[in-house]
């Protein structure tokens, strides 16, 4: 498997009633869905499909490791958006920048590793 664009991949989401706490706050695990979610849109924006991968080619991909800043919080019904970018890339393993966005305004970040 080749990854060939490392530009920058942004993936819209909507928040729902069920990714928010009492207070109608994100609860904080649900940003990591969020950036596995736009992981998954990325792959496939690519043309990789992961049980493709993984049935044809054995390659199946393990998060190793998750770095996660929180900035400001994220509300029900907000309109958002998931970065993604290559900053690393090994033989077994990429390193990924992931940003949660609202109007421009970095609301999250995270560092994610991940390997074959």
């Amino acid at each position: 498997m080749t990854i060939e664009n490392e530009n920058v991949f942004l993936w819209p989401i909507r928040i729902y009633y069920e990714d928010t706490d009492a207070g109608g706050v994100v609860y904080h695990t649900n940003y990591i869905k969020f950036m596995e979610r736009a992981r998954t849109e990325w792959l496939r924006s690519l043309g990789f499909e992961q049980d493709e991968l993984r049935d044809k080619d054995g390659v199946i991909f393990a998060v190793r490791s998750v770095q996660v800043d929180y900035f400001l919080p994220v509300k029900f019904n907000d309109e958002l958006l998931v970065s993604s970018q290559v900053i690393k890339k090994g033989k077994a393993s990429i390193t990924i920048q992931q940003e949660v966005i609202k109007n421009s305004q970095v609301l999250c970040k995270g560092i994610i590793n991940v390997s074959s």
